[in-house]
């Protein structure tokens, strides 16, 4: 009896230890370290990688496994073999064959792979190109230390730039040309290459393009001899080696561009008439007119575009439109993913330009006069992307917030801005891959519920196929996750601003938690969605007793030109605002602790976030800030200008958008961490503020990670090690 008793007595207490568990603030830690955390993947999978569309649209290919390429039929829903890394070797050699990217061409018989892929800048890198046959299965080097390489739109020759000149390289005869010879890569000068701050703040790595009838290339060249030069070191030698770049600072004197147009068969170069000044020419597009060339050209100050056609034989243009604005005008949006504003479709003599002028981004339709023949589309929502303009349907496929400024849906609508279609249903942010014929789509979305799904689609109406239902993800969260909550809330001046909150494990809202305000908050950018919370460092946080928010700042994109553009010419105020006015709503609720915020950030959320503690010394009681710029006059020209306009006439602008000017209201503490290997935002940013705060008697504390980029972290160990620095400081000053 007392063995039975003894028995009851054990039961009775491990039930009642498990009802406890089960108990707000018992919680069983999913995470048993940050590493896990890190590492736990909740993004899932994005589905078929490396997607290209081939045979017209009718197929696309995707890399199933390393190094395996297939093909699959929307239509017949089979797949095949396309190639097989495991079968092939490097010309010559026993070597196995890798590659890291490829393209296919116009006719999808033949691959291009980059190989041996050696990274430069955030978008650039040197590479060797092999050209692959798919019917004879043959494998040949084509392009050895190339920066870019492309196939020609008939796919009989390969252009690619080297060493700062045009190469072409004909499969016919086997032979390479040299089209250009006067680059001098030693002293800067290149043809079909940009500099460091094009590549970086225009959006595009390859400085040359093929016209559609492949007998010419319009291309870049970018003397950057006057552009002064920042060095860098990780000071790993007893004599430090210096890595140089051009890099423009604000003022400073730019990259001098001038447009050039090869002609193959005639082995000529003719210059576009391009009146430069200090400006920029950010874009090129080919027509649907053999042998003209669109130009864009923007004013220094990025408020006066122009629009041009070129004559590629005589070089002479003439001015099509141009738009001038108070503010800066954008020609490509980096946050929502989309290089080009402008769309030429080859098959007909009209052009289509996303414009905020009516104070939202919308599609405006214009010929080839520059007449305004339409605008596409209207209303209080952004156009984000578009993905095909159908001039054979004169249907135009795109995205918008029409829906939600927190999700992105597909849309279809004719050219006259008449028969408007939803595509895409189920909420959430929708990401997608369209098929050049209009008649298929790969969808990919996840909403705060659901992670990433991705489908295939046919464009009337029906889905074909799930390609990615990340079952592994949903089993992983099912064992505890804490989801994105989705608010707003009534800034000061009434606007309604987003956010997201991450409660805690365990959550009850008798307790009151301390609260970690993450943020990156740059102009366009957008950090609050409806979308799958696969952040494994907020998770952790909130399985650690933070609650965690996010802001959609003033500055925002998705909400239209005078909720982003207001920052203009005074960066940080607006924003850091916002972000005060966020976390101080936040301490009207219950269950959040006034006296325990902190604010992180890194690159202009770095900024941000030692720019919003100095300002609001009396909200955030610690600042984790990485990678910061920390005066704007230390940042490159190209991005700094275009928001905060030129120095000389926004001299106190500028001044009173440094963090440093604030140093004296600086209370609580501060985490300050960067390289000195970063390229991007030079570690000079963080010695000035430290150099300021110090001058003020006032102590901060900093970690240097010498080899790191912008990034910091340059490891997967001193990555790790990076985001425990902050755990740990997040839970020395806020617990």
């Amino acid at each position: 009896m007392s063995k039975i008793i003894a028995q009851i007595s054990k039961n009775t207490m491990l039930l009642a230890l498990l009802c406890l568990l089960a108990l707000p603030g018992w919680s069983q830690k999913k995470y048993s370290n940050l590493r896990q955390a890190l590492t736990a993947g909740l993004s899932g999978s994005n589905g078929p990688r490396s997607v290209n569309w081939i045979n017209n649209g009718e197929t696309f290919s995707y890399i199933e496994s390393r190094g395996v390429i297939k093909a699959f039929s929307p239509k017949t829903k089979k797949e095949s073999l396309v190639f097989e890394a495991k079968k092939m070797k490097f010309p010559g050699t026993d070597k196995p064959f890798r590659y890291s990217a490829f393209e296919f061409s116009k006719d999808s018989k033949y691959l291009l792979f980059k190989s041996n892929f050696r990274p430069v800048w955030r978008r650039s890198g040197i590479a060797d190109y092999y050209f692959y046959s798919i019917k004879d299965k043959t494998l040949k080097l084509v392009a050895k230390d190339a920066q870019t390489a492309q196939l020609s739109p008939n796919g009989k020759k390969v252009g690619y730039e080297r060493k700062g000149d045009l190469f072409v390289y004909d499969f016919a005869t086997k032979k390479e040309t040299q089209l250009t010879n006067d680059g001098d890569e030693k002293n800067f000068l290149y043809n079909g290459r940009y500099g460091w701050a094009y590549e970086e703040e225009f959006g595009l790595a390859q400085a040359w393009t093929w016209s559609p009838d492949s007998k010419q290339i319009a291309f870049w060249q970018t003397d950057e001899r006057q552009v002064p030069v920042f060095q860098m070191t990780d000071y790993s030698k007893t004599h430090k080696e210096w890595v140089k770049i051009k890099y423009p600072q604000v003022g400073d004197k730019n990259p001098i561009v001038k447009i050039g147009v090869v002609d193959l068969a005639q082995k000529s170069r003719q210059w576009m008439e391009v009146a430069l000044g200090d400006g920029y020419v950010p874009r090129l597009y080919w027509t649907s007119v053999p042998g003209q060339l669109a130009v864009v050209h923007l004013n220094r100050a990025q408020t006066h575009l122009q629009l041009f056609f070129h004559n590629t034989k005589t070089g002479k243009g003439k001015r099509v439109m141009e738009e001038k604005s108070k503010v800066w005008i954008d020609v490509f949006d980096f946050f929502a993913g989309i290089n080009h504003l402008f769309f030429f479709p080859e098959d007909s003599k009209e052009f289509f330009w996303i414009s905020d002028r009516d104070g939202w981004s919308h599609l405006y339709r214009y010929n080839y006069d520059g007449k305004l023949l339409n605008q596409v589309t209207k209303g209080n929502w952004e156009v984000t992307n578009v993905y095909n303009v159908d001039s054979k349907r004169k249907k135009i496929y795109y995205a918008s917030t029409e829906k939600s400024p927190l999700e992105r849906h597909l849309y279809s609508i004719d050219f006259k801005g008449k028969r408007k279609k939803q595509l895409t249903k189920t909420a959430g942010r929708h990401f997608i891959n369209f098929s050049p014929n209009s008649q298929y789509y790969i969808d990919r979305y996840s909403n705060v519920d659901t992670p990433t799904q991705v489908e295939l689609w046919s464009t009337k109406g029906k889905k074909i196929k799930s390609l990615e239902t990340n079952k592994r993800v949903k089993k992983k969260t099912a064992s505890g996750y804490f989801k994105q909550e989705l608010m707003n809330f009534k800034a000061s001046d009434g606007q309604m601003i987003d956010i997201f909150v991450i409660k805690p494990q365990g959550f009850n809202k008798n307790k009151k938690y301390p609260l970690v305000v993450d943020i990156y908050g740059g102009p366009g950018s957008q950090s609050v969605y409806n979308q799958f919370a696969a952040n494994g460092w907020q998770q952790y946080l909130a399985q650690e007793g933070y609650i965690v928010m996010s802001v959609n700042n003033r500055g925002s994109g998705g909400y239209g030109s005078k909720f982003e553009k207001v920052v203009y010419k005074n960066l940080g105020h607006n924003e850091a605002k916002d972000f005060a006015e966020a976390a101080k709503f936040m301490a009207t609720k219950s269950w959040v602790d006034g006296n325990r915020m902190a604010i992180r950030g890194h690159s202009y959320g770095g900024y941000m976030a030692s720019f919003t503690q100095l300002n609001y010394p009396e909200v955030f009681k610690v600042a984790i800030v990485t990678a910061p710029v920390t005066d704007w006059r230390l940042y490159d020209s190209i991005y700094t200008e275009r928001y905060m306009g030129l120095l000389g006439d926004n001299e106190q602008g500028y001044i009173n958008s440094s963090v440093m000017k604030y140093a004296k209201k600086y209370k609580g503490r501060m985490l300050l961490s960067h390289s000195t290997m970063d390229e991007n935002v030079h570690v000079q940013n963080t010695f000035q503020l430290m150099k300021a705060l110090t001058d003020k008697g006032q102590d901060v504390d900093m970690r240097i990670y010498p080899p790191g980029a912008h990034g910091v972290a340059y490891s997967g160990t001193s990555y790790f090690l990076l985001y425990g620095v902050y755990v740990d400081y997040l839970n020395q000053y806020l617990k």
